[in-house]
């Protein structure tokens, strides 16, 4: 068991099963700082369970881009652990799994460079952010590869959601894909 006192994470519930923010502890002086992102066994013992990253991702955005809503079905769903190396984005979560209470709710968190918190996403949750700054680099880790056929979307304008991506309407950016995705309500054959 480490001493407390020199633990160099810190973990936080949300309201959301196993959805968790990871602060770290950072030790700067006159060269810069240093700082651990991420430590198995800690999060084990906050936890109670450990993932198996396989996938390292990273993206860099400008102003007003927003990635998402995106999960991914079935045996490939994904558990993520998200943050950001420059700028500062507002991540948002939304419940997808059946069984929880807080099926069909949604949670978000501004991460940036600055603050250097980072998010732990469940399978069974659709993702996505919004870049507040000029330019935000994003990177995050996955516990299960990218499969193609499996990458599902859901609609990031989703009345019945009523997500604040706090950026003006006329300033978000989205893909093409990202504009075509379903509305909540519209999900079918869902499995986590």
């Amino acid at each position: 068991m480490p001493n407390l006192n020199l633990q160099k994470l810190e973990f936080k519930k949300t309201p959301f099963q196993d959805l968790i923010i990871s602060n770290p502890k950072i030790f700067s002086d006159e060269r810069g700082y240093f700082y651990e992102s991420y430590n198995s066994r800690l999060f084990q013992e906050f936890a109670g369970f450990s993932p198996n990253f396989v996938q390292d991702n990273q993206s860099k955005s400008t102003y007003g881009v927003l990635r998402g809503l995106h999960f991914q079905n079935g045996e490939y769903a994904q558990s993520k652990l998200v943050r950001v190396l420059e700028g500062e984005v507002l991540d948002v979560v939304v419940d997808l799994r059946k069984s929880e209470p807080t099926y069909g709710k949604t949670f978000s968190i501004k991460l940036s460079a600055k603050n250097k918190k980072q998010l732990f996403i469940p399978k069974g949750m659709a993702h996505g952010f919004i870049t507040l700054s000029p330019t935000a680099i994003f990177t995050y880790k996955c516990d299960a590869y990218y499969n193609k056929e499996s990458e599902r979307g859901l609609a990031y304008n989703d009345n019945d959601l009523n997500i604040d991506w706090l950026v003006d309407v006329k300033d978000i950016i989205l893909s093409q894909k990202d504009l075509e995705n379903p509305n909540f309500k519209e999900l079918k054959n869902i499995s986590f």
